[in-house]
């Protein structure tokens, strides 16, 4: 069983299309010949063929051969007076036919083994002008459906190259048709951009269930030959819902940014929270699951923390705010505006839950007293040159260590206020911690290697994120390891 890959890069760079091996999850093949952008890529009914689309820059559409693992032909994907093309679809039947779709070109193309050539034959669809985004083919290869930007569908018959079907034809899909499927129940599902799941029946398309989810929906897959089918939107989750009760279930759920931070409560070892873009959520480690989430819109969480207590969890924002909520409701209890000048980048609670350690992009260390109903400023503490990226403090909170991407790593007396030592290196230094014995202290950059403390050898590297961690915590019994990272993915490790 293979799964394909295509990579965005910058204009003049290849586009790498990248065949793997699922059941071994292997690496088999790189195929370069794209640039700037791998747009779409369907694999031909028995696996023989992969055909490939490449983005705006690129503008050409590819036949490979799996086996060979080399491109057996190429053409432009669309006239030059039409624009370019979006989607790709094989046959279901035929190895050697596919269909590709786009700003006003539809297209039906035939393989010709013999000579290696592929031939175009266009679609004719009258006067409508459509910008396709999805398409389906039919089991029969007798017609495929196209999703538009217009918020209709349209029916393509793939003999005579004609659209047959548009629809509906009074009240349009909001937000354009996004995704499509079509289900053993007969009907077409059809996923729009406002988040709403309708099932579509007749040449007109008339909507005869419809439910919705959150974001836009942007694939819809069935469960081999069961009655149920999922549902992903670009807000990073997954439905779960049957035809018959068309009713949706969230299966899965992840950050839709970068995870810039994760923490442990204490005592708690089965929750832990991170933080992104917009939010920082609560998630419950047995059942994969997210039990809480406070959003923010519009602004990005940098670091989080949990009091040792319990009781609160403080975060940093790059607003330049330090904001608290309570952990079991996600309340907000209280906020500190203009705490750091280019906003909070590392936040630290000491053990007796009485003061606050944040760090900024401007490079100070602030210490904050914290009441019951006054959150008042202590302390400034001046070394780094960059922004604060990780605080740690001791058992005792009477000394406490920051890291900084300014390549220093300070260690600071917390009852004086003074720097008790500072660390130079030429690297960016993203997170450190105390060695248990608190004599020593371990920094870390993006690499995604597990190290033997007392040997200093590698001993595990785990492959899974596809970008930088940003952070990573040991859970407290020892039982697993949770990463995040710039993918907006959080991965649990045994």
């Amino acid at each position: 069983m293979y799964v394909t890959s295509g990579q965005v890069t910058c204009i003049g760079f290849k586009a790498d299309i990248i065949l793997w091996d699922f059941p071994k999850q292997e690496l088999l093949a790189r195929l370069s010949l794209h640039e700037g952008k791998v747009e779409g890529l369907s694999f031909s009914p028995r696996g023989i063929y992969l055909v490939s689309l490449g983005g705006q820059d690129d503008g050409r559409v590819m036949v490979w051969d799996v086996s060979k693992r080399e491109a057996v032909c190429g053409s432009p994907a669309s006239p030059r007076s039409a624009g370019n093309a979006n989607v790709v679809m094989c046959s279901s039947c035929r190895d050697e036919m596919f269909v590709t779709a786009g700003n006003f070109t539809i297209r039906v193309w035939e393989l010709d083994t013999a000579t290696k050539k592929i031939h175009p034959s266009e679609c004719y669809a009258g006067q409508l002008r459509r910008i396709t985004v999805c398409v389906q083919m039919t089991d029969d290869d007798g017609d495929f459906y196209l999703g538009t930007t217009s918020g209709d569908v349209l029916k393509v018959n793939t003999s005579s190259k004609v659209v047959t079907a548009c629809g509906p034809q009074k009240k349009k899909f909001s937000m354009g048709v996004t995704a499509l499927l079509l289900p053993k129940t007969g009907g077409l599902i059809v996923g729009t951009g406002e988040g709403t799941v309708a099932l579509c029946t007749g040449s007109d398309f008339q909507v005869k269930k419809r439910m919705r989810v959150e974001g836009a929906v942007t694939s819809l897959t069935c469960r081999g030959q069961d009655d149920q089918f999922f549902i992903g939107t670009n807000k990073g989750q997954m439905h779960r819902s049957a035809y018959a009760t068309f009713k949706e279930e969230l299966v899965a759920v992840c950050h839709t940014e970068a995870v810039n931070d994760i923490v442990f409560p204490e005592g708690h070892l089965d929750l832990f929270v991170t933080c992104s873009t917009n939010d920082i959520r609560v998630w419950y480690t047995p059942e994969r699951l997210e039990r809480l989430r406070i959003t923010i819109p519009n602004v990005t969480c940098h670091a989080v923390e949990v009091t040792r207590d319990g009781m609160v969890i403080v975060s940093a924002w790059n607003d330049g705010k330090i904001r608290a909520f309570v952990p079991a409701t996600g309340e907000p209890m209280y906020e500190i505006n203009n705490a750091h000048n280019l906003g909070v980048t590392a936040i630290a609670a000491t053990s007796d839950c009485k003061q606050i350690i944040s760090g900024g992009g401007d490079g100070q260390v602030r210490i904050w007293n914290i009441g019951e109903k006054t959150q008042k400023l202590r302390e400034v503490l001046k070394e780094h040159r960059g922004a604060v990226s990780c605080i740690k403090t001791n058992k005792n909170d009477k000394e406490g260590v920051t890291a900084s991407l300014d390549g220093t790593c300070v260690i600071w007396d917390l009852v004086r206020y003074v720097r008790k030592q500072m660390i130079l290196d030429n690297t960016l230094f993203k997170c450190v911690c105390y060695h248990p014995g608190e004599y020593q202290i371990i920094t870390s950059g993006t690499d995604r290697k597990l190290w033997d403390y007392k040997e200093g050898t590698v001993t595990h590297v785990g492959v899974g994120h596809s970008g930088n961690i940003t952070r990573l915590k040991i859970c407290p019994a020892n039982k697993y390891i949770v990463s995040v990272s710039a993918d907006g993915a959080v991965l649990i490790w045994k």
